[in-house]
């Protein structure tokens, strides 16, 4: 098998992807960073290329092991969605919260934690 160089388009493409499922903004990621929101956009775009530590950081901020920017994309081997990297809590709270079968106790725990987000 052929050895494959991810590019730093692909990279930024993941970045992208990522900081849109966390739903925050470019301007956001680069204040977590501490970069100016013109260089995620050039991380984004690709133009520029990121060193070790910046993905580290990087990785860091969108909640994901530094291996997510050097998978295959789904379209590289299935056609199916990967699956979203997920921390260890939120693992925690999802199995937990499926196993509530009554509809008023799922309703009491997403009221908890909108407002324990509320309170950040």
């Amino acid at each position: 098998m052929e050895k494959r160089i991810v590019t730093s388009k692909e990279i930024g493409d993941a970045i992208r992807r990522r900081r849109r499922e966390l739903g925050i903004s470019q301007e956001r990621l680069a204040e977590i960073l501490d970069v100016s929101y013109q260089q995620v956009q050039r991380y984004e775009n690709g133009r520029n290329k990121l060193n070790v530590e910046s993905i580290q950081n990087v990785a860091a901020a969108l909640t994901v092991p530094v291996a997510y920017f050097f998978e295959y994309t789904a379209s590289d081997l299935v056609a199916e969605l990967p699956t979203p990297y997920q921390p260890a809590e939120e693992k925690t709270l999802l199995k937990h919260f499926r196993l509530i079968s009554a509809r008023n106790d799922k309703l009491v725990v997403i009221s908890v934690a909108r407002l324990a987000a509320k309170g950040t």
